[in-house]
């Protein structure tokens, strides 16, 4: 399902070609997070002008609302939110992370009390496969857990022990469930453990996947450290199964983007660009900008000269300053359509470089344009 058209002389950056049931996914490419089944402030046929190829949704969230009842019979997710290109559905691990008083975790799956309303469920690797068929993911994720920065070698070795065990679970019921129609990837996990990242990446691929996602990174470990472990895990990949898709799961700032792209990752999804523009923050070329800042009351320039959306081209900083200000709903729409926009042409940029044999200078150039503030 995963075609390498280029790889890079310099780097181990590649151009691939991903297919699903729903379509094409040139990578390296951007996944948004439409956890609750839309990316907040746009409409899906934003979403789709913009050009975006795929997106992530929450099948935990999911599950507790609407339910995947009500999903199954609407048409399932991709009628359900009128999105018609790649989704993929991630399983409920990172809740595991995020939830850590709301959850209890066994070898048979995992107990949750509900956020929402504090009644309990208990969901094993079957069913999180089951919901996932069940509103029609393109790209299924077997439950995972994801443990935080630092945690003991014993723990770290029981949760990627229980991980690989889930996958092998989750592989038999996907096989059996008669729905083909959808692809199957596997979670690496083991901490910041070289012989753990090791040991699940072969047993993952012992198994039977369709693609390799990288989880349990960026989880507050210092950053050598983490492309240490992505270095690892993809320079065992590319000896052994090049045709591998890499899945950096939860990753998403443009510099650590490229950094990740240059050891060999070639798709990723975070809710940097989205969450980051409800605040008031813009990507631009030359860095962010926090457009709600005082000094942009009076700069009648376009967020980005450099950037084609509509909204560079039809409104101003300070006027989008004033909405931001006011409280209009209009400000983190505009913020999110432009930062979307952004990050899509980002990707596209990187693609051609790669194709033109220029990853390396590209990747330069913007990091010497691109200021962190």
């Amino acid at each position: 399902m995963f075609d390498v058209l280029k790889e890079d002389s310099a780097t181990k950056a590649r151009l691939g070609l991903l297919k699903t049931p729903h379509g094409k996914v040139t990578t390296p490419a951007f996944f948004p997070v439409a956890t609750q089944g839309t990316i907040k402030g746009l409409s899906s046929k934003e979403i789709e002008e913009i050009g975006i190829e795929g997106i992530l949704v929450n099948a935990y969230h999911l599950f507790l609302r609407p339910g995947t009842k009500i999903i199954k019979e609407a048409g399932g997710i991709h009628k359900f939110m009128d999105f018609h290109k790649s989704i993929a559905s991630d399983s409920g691990g990172y809740q595991i992370f995020t939830l850590e008083g709301l959850r209890k975790v066994r070898e048979e799956g995992v107990e949750f009390q509900s956020h929402l309303d504090g009644r309990k469920f208990f969901l094993t690797p079957q069913e999180v496969v089951k919901i996932q068929l069940e509103i029609g993911s393109d790209i299924i994720l077997p439950l995972d857990e994801c443990v935080k920065f630092p945690t003991p070698f014993d723990y770290a070795r029981l949760a990627s022990y229980r991980t690989v065990q889930w996958a092998r679970k989750s592989k038999c019921f996907w096989e059996n469930s008669g729905k083909k129609n959808s692809l199957f990837f596997g979670i690496v996990q083991g901490a910041t453990y070289p012989s753990l990242r090791e040991y699940s990446l072969k047993e993952i691929l012992n198994i039977g996947v369709d693609g390799v996602a990288i989880g349990g990174l960026s989880v507050g470990e210092p950053q050598n450290l983490r492309y240490n472990i992505l270095s690892f895990i993809t320079k065992i990949l590319m000896k052994e199964k090049k045709n591998y898709l890499v899945y950096f799961m939860g990753y998403g700032k443009p510099q650590d983007i490229l950094d990740a792209i240059s050891l060999g990752a070639d798709l990723f999804d975070c809710v940097v660009p989205t969450r980051f523009a409800r605040t008031g923050t813009a990507f631009t070329n030359q860095g962010k900008i926090v457009v709600r800042n005082a000094v942009y009351s009076e700069d009648y320039s376009p967020l980005d000269r450099e950037c084609d959306c509509f909204v560079c081209k039809r409104f101003t900083r300070a006027y989008l300053r004033h909405l931001f200000n006011a409280k209009e709903m209009s400000a983190a729409y505009l913020l999110t359509y432009h930062n979307l926009w952004w990050y899509n042409k980002f990707m596209e940029k990187i693609r051609e470089s790669i194709k033109e044999g220029s990853f390396l200078a590209f990747k330069e150039e913007f990091l010497k344009e691109f200021e962190e503030s």
